[in-house]
């Protein structure tokens, strides 16, 4: 049988996956005119077309499919031996996670700190940004493992595996004692939430209609720390994860309410590769009930020595 050129396979693969020649070439950093010209070569050995023009958009071909599968296969198995290969970074264990933007940055961080053995055997990577772009990077082997508010996207790939690490109630905080009383005070400041996008402010959205709470909002944030910034300023209300409202306190904010009706999750979201990752068995052995009823030792140690240096 004659040879079959792999270049060829790769770059009709690549342009399967990201769904256009233009973004393939965008990827492979080459001109679309290479890409074209290679995958007519892959044709003419295949003797069939790979794919057909349907509009403006390109569409396998039922060959075109069937080629795909199995180069998915082959290209998937590939990324999974260079994954485990790059483990190993300057004679220590690479682990990159990604973590959404939403999430409170110091649960998150307290999350990641139990896979960090203390010896320095392993090399910690952080990405953050938006869950949906997050699952397209676990998915592309960027990434090792996700933390976010939601496994929802995860549930569509049956390669992608996730554990809900546990969850927490919300509290909400100001610069001054309003003088009506939660959730009725809610209704005299502007508010500072998260985006619509994200979990917490999809439930919050909610709440507020089920309580007849009509509010006004100053601003909705997808990073979390850049809305607890705002409130710090003293610019509105703003929420924050009931089991951090000591240390929020201790930077002179008032609590004016807290509710178990919405909950901040954590979900962990990893490719079913990275089982054997040593972070990632270490984080799903891990009971984090403690953690998320906040009487977590490392995060009252923290709040202590916070509240101290002011």
């Amino acid at each position: 049988m004659q040879h079959l050129n792999y270049n060829h396979l790769y770059y009709f693969w690549m342009v399967r996956k990201k769904g256009s020649v233009a973004k393939a070439a965008e990827a492979l950093c080459l001109a679309p005119q290479t890409i074209t010209g290679q995958i007519r070569s892959l044709e003419d050995r295949l003797n069939g077309s790979l794919f057909k023009r349907v509009g403006r958009s390109l569409e396998p071909t039922e060959l075109g499919e069937l080629v795909f599968r199995y180069a998915d296969k082959m290209y998937s198995l590939s990324y999974e031996m260079l994954d485990l290969l790059a483990y190993q970074k300057d004679e220590s264990i690479l682990f990159e996670v990604g973590f959404a933007a939403a999430l409170s940055k110091a649960l998150a961080s307290r999350v990641l700190l139990t896979v960090i053995p203390n010896d320095g055997s392993m090399h910690l990577s952080c990405y953050e940004s938006t869950h949906e772009n997050l699952i397209q990077r676990l998915r592309e082997h960027k990434l090792d493992m996700i933390l976010s508010d939601s496994a929802g996207e995860s549930l569509k790939y049956p390669e992608i595996l996730s554990k809900k690490l546990g969850q927490c109630g919300i509290s909400f905080f100001a610069a001054s004692k309003p003088s009506l009383d939660f959730p009725a005070c809610l209704e005299q400041e502007k508010l500072l939430i998260p985006g619509k996008r994200t979990s917490l402010g999809q439930q919050l959205h909610r709440w507020f209609a089920e309580k007849n709470l009509d509010v006004s909002i100053l601003g909705e944030f997808d990073d979390a720390a850049m809305m607890k910034a705002f409130g710090l300023f003293q610019r509105g209300i703003f929420v924050a994860p009931s089991i951090y409202r000591h240390d929020i306190l201790s930077h002179g904010m008032v609590l004016i309410g807290e509710t178990e009706d919405i909950h901040e999750e954590y979900h962990v979201m990893f490719a079913e590769r990275m089982i054997q990752h040593p972070a990632v068995q270490r984080l799903l052995d891990t009971d984090f009930t403690d953690l998320f009823a906040g009487v977590d030792p490392q995060i009252q140690d923290v709040e202590y020595r916070s509240s101290h240096q002011r």
